[in-house]
């Protein structure tokens, strides 16, 4: 079984159109490979960032196991619920990690930084690793007590 001439003709052109619009779209195949080596760029990237963000996460969590939640988190958690405690992260200085910090060592409200001895915030500072002379520095009794006193505005602008 042979094929004739018709035949061979059809194969001949078939390979012929073939061989042309491979030559036609061959502009074209660079921009997919321009494209496909970009995006395997931004894929790569990508792959940098998350394994740079697990690496962060294993770190927090490191530092998490560090410092597991204890009596004085139960209680600033109680204090909170009661609503016996004071927003004490509004005070320049302190954040929400100090504000745990805070409540953890027993200090849920505006008067009780207020009140605070010289020996008693040293201590504070010790115990919060803070450097010494920051509470004063930063005005914490300041500025709780203009917070105690309603005084956001004022505390805002004094304290940006």
């Amino acid at each position: 079984m042979g094929f004739t001439v018709n035949q061979w003709a059809i194969v001949g052109l078939v390979l012929v159109l073939g061989w042309l619009l491979g030559m036609l779209s061959r502009s074209g195949g660079a921009r997919w490979r321009r494209a496909y080596e970009e995006e395997r760029s931004a894929r790569q990237d990508a792959d940098v960032q998350l394994a740079a963000a697990r690496g962060r996460i294993a770190d927090l969590e490191r530092q998490v196991a560090g410092h597991p939640i204890v009596a004085g988190t139960a209680a600033a958690i109680g204090a909170a619920a009661s609503g016996q405690r004071d927003d004490l992260a509004l005070i320049r200085g302190i954040g929400r990690s100090g504000e745990t910090q805070l409540n953890e060592a027993g200090i849920y409200g505006y008067r009780q930084i207020e009140d605070l001895s010289a020996a008693e915030e040293a201590a504070l500072e010790t115990r919060m690793g803070l450097p010494s002379g920051i509470i004063a520095r930063d005005r914490w009794r300041e500025q709780a007590a203009m917070l105690r006193e309603r005084r956001t505005a004022e505390h805002r602008a004094r304290y940006p």
